[in-house]
């Protein structure tokens, strides 16, 4: 959308390549199911009307239900509004569930996104990005419902380098949004399946540095199959 639209590009909050690691995570919401993600190109949908965005989901793509926010907008220009999908949706013979927006609790930045008029203290993409600029991670936990997991993309040994404990990669090797620069405690590399190993990150202008105490974790770091380093933030910047 950004692309298409002449936006300033964004790095992303969750990477590309664990989405289907944080879609498994819903499957107890979803009737043990894991939700497979389908993405439509928006050049395709973007000058639809409301009327013909839902005929589209109906006819073309068979869709027998949709889930969207209480502030959820579609269609051309944003024409369409959560109460016009619903009434859309029953006369095109779909299920249409609007959810209520989950509000943040954190008092301290209620007022963060003031000058922005849609903002009346929900949790949004906006939050997160506010959050990890200010290295708090306690608080990005809270509004993810999970831990900020970094991931760092090399190829074969370029990009990482270091001594037997630590790690070095550049700024250039992240996928996704990195917290603000500093010395962050209590964080995880993730090994193999799932294993979570303690390390302590330091962020610095150019590069993000990984240093660990358990013997022998970093032997796969840099070779030919090790590709994706994934790092788990748990407690605020030191």
């Amino acid at each position: 959308m950004a692309e298409v639209l002449g936006w300033e590009p964004r790095v992303p909050i969750v990477a590309k390549s664990d989405r289907q690691r944080v879609l498994s995570s819903w499957a107890s919401y979803c009737g043990n199911v894991v939700p497979i993600e389908f993405q439509i190109e928006f050049s395709t949908v973007r000058y639809l009307s409301p009327e013909h965005f839902v005929e589209k989901l109906s006819k073309e793509f068979g869709v027998r239900g949709v889930v969207a926010g209480e502030n959820y907008r579609f269609g051309y220009k944003a024409a369409g509004n959560a109460l016009e999908l619903a009434r859309l949706c029953q006369e095109c013979g779909m299920g249409a569930y609007i959810i209520k927006s989950v509000m943040d609790k954190n008092q301290e930045f209620s007022h963060m996104d003031a000058s922005d008029l849609k903002e009346r203290g929900q949790v949004s993409s906006t939050r997160v990005r506010h959050a990890l600029a200010a290295g708090d991670m306690n608080y990005v936990s809270e509004l993810l419902g999970r831990r900020h997991r970094l991931v760092i993309k090399t190829q074969g040994q370029e990009g990482f380098g270091g001594q037997k404990h630590s790690i070095s990669a550049p700024k250039s090797c992240l996928l996704n949004l990195a917290p603000k620069d500093g010395t962050y405690d209590n964080c995880f590399v993730v090994i193999g399946q799932e294993k979570l190993v303690p390390c302590r990150v330091v962020i610095d202008s150019t590069a993000i540095h990984v240093q660990m105490d358990e013997t022998g974790v970093c032997t796969d770091f840099g070779t030919r199959d090790f590709q994706l380093l994934h790092i788990e933030f748990d407690d605020s910047r030191v």
